[in-house]
């Protein structure tokens, strides 16, 4: 077996380790989706670095729910200085930033994805929504978080803050491959396997909304001839979602 193979077939193993031991917590924060959404509320996602890709995942893409907002602050993204987004993503104070333009209150939902749930800007950033009564869960790497101290001030942990944990199953470090003979590692799975619970959650979600008569808004796929379907929904949430 090559390394792709074995890639492969640890990422495998990951997703089946998510569908046998979180579908507890997926359903949970379903539940919380679907009761924000018919509330006329808000679910605002959030990562760092890498991360900041599960924000998108639900955002604006076909099956993507309406009131999904991604937290996209570029200071604490890749594409204007990864190197920057490391000092930012350790710096509470970016918080403050942050709530400028996506003020969440209670009746919201905030999705924090850290890998390592030890970076202070996710872990404050949970505090205070908590404060604001937002719900607030995390998708985060438990074996690696519990390896590691925390960066915030508080010595508190992502998990240690939140209402619900939704483990990606990686294992430490993130890159699950040894190549042989160096002591390195490679084929890191966080974002496979964040994506899988995301996209999991959207499912569950639009199956909970239909259910309670409340028929979901779901972006399509805009290559696909439903221009004029988005842009209806883009109508509807474009005073409350910067990004539309």
């Amino acid at each position: 077996m090559n390394l792709a193979e074995k890639y492969f077939q640890t990422v495998k193993g990951q997703v089946d380790a998510v569908a046998s031991s979180q579908m507890a917590p997926i359903e949970t924060a379903s539940s919380w989706f679907a009761e924000a959404m018919n509330a006329g509320g808000l679910v605002y996602i959030f990562g760092t670095g890498h991360s900041h890709i599960l924000a998108e995942e639900l955002f604006y893409r076909a099956g993507g729910l309406a009131r999904v907002v991604p937290m996209l602050h570029p200071p604490l993204m890749l594409h204007e200085s990864a190197s920057t987004s490391t000092q930012a993503e350790r710096d509470p104070n970016v918080v403050g930033e942050l709530l400028k333009q996506y003020p969440m209150t209670g009746g919201d939902v905030l999705v924090v994805a850290s890998n390592s749930g030890r970076n202070a800007c996710p872990i404050e950033l949970a505090m205070v929504a908590k404060e604001r009564s937002v719900r607030t869960i995390a998708v985060l790497n438990s074996e690696h978080s519990a390896k590691w101290d925390s960066r915030h001030p508080s010595g508190k942990r992502l998990g240690d803050v939140v209402d619900l944990v939704i483990d990606n199953c990686g294992v430490e470090g993130d890159a699950c491959i040894l190549l042989p003979g160096s002591g390195l590692s490679v084929g890191a799975t966080s974002t496979v396997t964040g994506c899988v619970i995301m996209q999991m959650i959207a499912c569950r979600v639009a199956e909970m909304l239909d259910a309670s008569g409340s028929q979901p808004e779901l972006y399509q796929s805009s290559n696909a001839d439903n221009d004029q379907r988005n842009a209806a929904i883009i109508a509807s949430h474009k005073q409350t979602n910067p990004h539309l």
